[in-house]
């Protein structure tokens, strides 16, 4: 049985994890972001199907700048001071790569034939994927500003374009030393009996 990692590991990943909304001027070298994928890729995946895809957009790079006319005007700010930024997106024809993938078995690539059901695994494993990236970035030391408000559509016209034509947008998050002062007071969560049930 593998050993439980400690109370303070479970404080950085869990209980003093918070999503920052302002940012150190403090930059993070590329091997940092090399460092994070290699953890995430780690995580489990259906059929090792590995959907998940990732944009990386370094502060003031034109990337960045295509980016924000997209985004909601309340992550504007947050997102123009952040050293990274990463959009997650899913390659809704993931099942081309089934092949290198689950090499054991050739015929797994025909699972996926169907592209509604290739549409709905590539969501659900591509978000599974990018919070094992959330996980593995504050892992490593780094603080993460996850957020949701931007047009998908938007984005998608802008980035999945070209190779990356049949990937999409799921959600954005900065990466970077958050700004403890960004921070609000925690909100509530559901205790054990409001959102489970054992059966």
């Amino acid at each position: 049985m593998p050993d439980p990692i400690n109370d303070e590991a479970l404080n950085t990943l869990f209980r003093r994890g918070r999503s920052y909304n302002g940012w150190k001027d403090q930059d993070i070298p590329e091997i940092m972001i090399h460092a994070i994928y290699d953890l995430t890729r780690c995580g489990p995946t259906s059929a090792n199907a590995s959907p998940a895809r990732f944009i990386f957009l370094r502060k003031d790079s034109d990337g960045r700048k295509r980016l924000i006319p997209h985004l909601d005007k309340t992550n504007v700010e947050k997102t123009l001071t952040a050293p990274w930024t990463v959009i997650f997106a899913h390659d809704l024809d993931f099942h081309e790569k089934m092949p290198e993938l689950f090499p054991h078995n050739p015929k797994a690539k025909n699972w996926f034939s169907d592209p509604d059901s290739r549409a709905v695994n590539a969501f659900r494993n591509g978000t599974l994927q990018s919070a094992y990236f959330l996980m593995a970035a504050r892992g490593l030391g780094l603080d993460c500003g996850p957020l949701s408000g931007f047009k998908n559509a938007g984005v998608d016209k802008e980035f999945m374009t070209g190779e990356r034509a049949h990937w999409r947008s799921n959600w954005i998050c900065n990466l970077g030393y958050g700004d403890k002062s960004s921070l609000f007071e925690r909100l509530p969560r559901l205790d054990f009996e409001a959102a489970c049930t054992i059966l």
